[in-house]
């Protein structure tokens, strides 16, 4: 039967084709001599090129992940501490759209300073009147205690009645990274492995179907690693538990299908595409070097703990948004997305229910399942697909040399490839290269506070360690501005008011506005109120309205040209009145004369915003 297509849509037909050469010559009109490369070519912190415009890759074939149309799985996380209120949480989310759940046992990665205790008591309670037979999914986060918290889910299946071959447990084995998390491991790494083996070998002959193991990347995203490292790092750690499985017998066909992975989406969409299609790719490659025809993997995403912020906490559920919409286009198998409130505390019903209808909306109003690999073919995800593909296969040889990714750890080479990554994040976010919306960027110092559950956070104690190394703790990339917004809240619950700068607007609105909304939005970002103004036409009113100010720093905003006429003066006016003097803008060769009128510093896009940030709060704040 003849193939059916699309007719031509008649405007098409009134424009020619255009080429990529065309296309060039525009942009280089546009850019009047630039270099493309330095302006329209970003670069990863892998190093890797995402061009402006490629082309459509016509040979490329979907990416097999999810049954085709079918949708991915909605997890809701399981960490109320208190069993009663975990269980009444999950059975509304169960009741209202979610199918699978994440128990988040006290400790463990995902935790965030809550979940479960991993008694039979407690974890009955919380499953109670659930009927884990009946198909809902579970998905374990075990943290450093697996033995225990597999013991309890199998207890209270059984207490259930569940046949073991009828539960849809994955289990969350993954001891190379609880000991990355923890920086260390009770077990030595050929001990660790034996009993994670066996663990495997006694859930199978209980009847279980698992999978049982978890390469879980979440470790190195959460500790600000790169879209290369996660990928090298998961790849490691299958590896490493296939081979453990079969050393203990079990055929290769059988291990692959024991062990699943987890990664992290973020709000990066293109990468985030990019990395699960790549993960899937570098498996099938591994599954062929083993000589087994490739199958599908089952793969859970997690959206980012790193993006999170406490401040204007909205903002989160669009970070969220795209990293769900980034996971479920590049066919994840279940999604979990983190509700809001979580920087700040145990997400309340509001919160939860938020995150739940997230995906339900994306997948029952948008429909954004229906179509499998719906990316395959265009030329930027395949791009950055392949050259993920290349690196992070680089990259694994490279932990495979060292003996595996356990032995990696031991040697401290990818916590030390993780740190340069996370010291560049660090630095992009306090240049604001990188920016979070609502905290480094468009700050909101009214914002109304939101509700979380009044639970105290749990710490379980951490087990004895005889083997140490340096850990990959989390990292969210807020903090830092968080810190300083936290000391002006003190300020305020102590004093009645915020840290305050005076913005010495010169000339008119078309002077000084653009300038003006720039340090408004610097300092705010501090938790420095720089309350705005209609501007100055004389110095008398300026220096009058400054001492009324009562602030002890003043940031003078004008144009360059008024900058060129009127900087000194000004400078040693505000200066005379006993004021910290600051410049928006660049002086260029005017520095010198500037500084030697007194001006302290000059803020500019592309300056250390923290640095700067923090000079100013040890002036102003109380």
């Amino acid at each position: 039967m003849a193939e059916d297509r699309q007719p031509e849509l008649a405007l098409a037909r009134d424009f020619p084709p255009a080429t990529w050469e065309e296309w060039r010559r525009l942009v280089d009109r546009a850019l009047k001599g630039a270099v493309l490369e330095s302006k329209l070519v970003a670069k990863t912190y892998d190093g890797l090129r995402i061009e402006p415009l490629r082309p459509r890759k016509p040979q490329a074939s979907p990416v097999v992940a999810r049954t085709p149309g079918a949708p991915w799985s909605v997890m809701q996380r399981l960490d109320h501490p208190d069993p009663a209120a975990a269980n009444a949480q999950t059975r509304d989310d169960l009741a209202n759209g979610a199918s699978d759940l994440a128990i988040e046992f006290a400790g463990a990665t995902a935790a965030h300073g809550f979940g479960l205790a991993a008694d039979r008591d407690t974890i009955g309670r919380a499953l109670q009147g659930i009927d884990i037979g009946s198909g809902v999914g579970l998905d374990l986060d075990l943290g450093l205690q697996p033995a225990e918290a597999i013991n309890t889910i199998a207890a209270v299946a059984s207490d259930q009645g569940a046949a073991p071959g009828n539960v849809n447990i994955r289990f969350g084995l993954d001891p190379i990274g609880a000991a990355a998390l923890a920086g260390g491991s009770a077990l030595t790494a050929a001990a660790g492995m034996r009993e994670f083996g066996a663990l495997v070998a006694d859930l199978t002959a209980r009847g279980f179907r698992g999978p049982f193991a978890a390469a879980d990347a979440r470790v190195i995203h959460d500790a600000s690693g790169s879209e290369v490292q996660e990928l090298a790092y998961d790849l490691a750690v299958a590896v490493q538990y296939l081979r453990a499985l079969e050393g203990r017998g079990v055929a290769l066909d059988a291990a692959r299908r024991m062990i699943y992975f987890r990664l992290t989406a973020d709000a990066d969409q293109l990468l985030t595409i990019g990395k699960f299609r790549a993960l899937r790719k570098l498996w099938a490659r591994v599954e062929a070097a083993c000589g087994l025809a490739p199958a599908p993997s089952l793969v859970v995403a997690h959206t980012a703990w790193r993006m999170m912020t406490r401040h204007d906490p909205y903002v989160n559920i669009l970070r969220a948004t795209i990293a769900v919409v980034s996971a479920g286009l590049a066919g994840a198998n279940v999604v979990a997305a983190l509700p809001f409130t979580i920087a700040l505390g145990l997400p309340d019903h509001f919160a939860r229910r938020l995150a739940r209808n997230t995906q339900l909306i994306l997948l029952e109003e948008s429909n954004l399942a229906k179509v499998s690999d719906p990316a395959a073919g265009s030329g930027s995800i395949e791009d950055i697909t392949d050259q993920l593909c290349h690196a992070a296969w680089k990259e694994f040889q490279q932990i495979e040399g060292l003996g595996g990714a356990w032995s990696a750890l031991e040697h401290g080479a990818m916590q030390r490839k993780v740190a340069a990554v996370r010291a560049q994040r660090e630095t992009a976010m306090a240049t604001r290269t990188d920016t979070l919306i609502g905290t480094s960027d468009f700050p909101d110092l009214s914002e109304l506070p939101v509700a979380v559950e009044d639970v105290a956070p749990v710490f379980p104690p951490s087990p004895r360690l005889e083997i140490g190394f340096d850990p990959l703790p989390p990292l969210r990339l807020a903090e830092p501005f968080e810190r300083l917004r936290d000391a002006s809240d003190r300020m305020l619950a102590r004093t009645g008011a915020r840290p305050s700068v005076f913005l010495a607007n010169i000339g008119s609105a078309s002077d000084f506005g653009a300038r003006a909304s720039f340090a408004k939005n610097f300092f705010e970002t501090g938790g420095i109120g720089a309350p705005s103004n209609n501007g100055f036409a004389e110095y008398r009113q300026m220096l009058a309205a400054f001492t009324l100010s009562g602030a002890p720093l003043a940031c003078v905003c004008s144009s360059d040209e008024i900058y060129a006429r009127e900087a000194v003066p000004i400078i040693q006016a505000l200066r005379a009145a006993g004021a910290s003097v600051w410049l928006a803008g660049r002086p260029g060769a005017s520095e010198p004369e500037l500084k030697r009128a007194g001006l302290s510093r000059c803020i500019l896009a592309g300056c250390d915003v923290l640095e700067a940030l923090r000079a100013a709060h040890s002036l102003l704040v109380a």
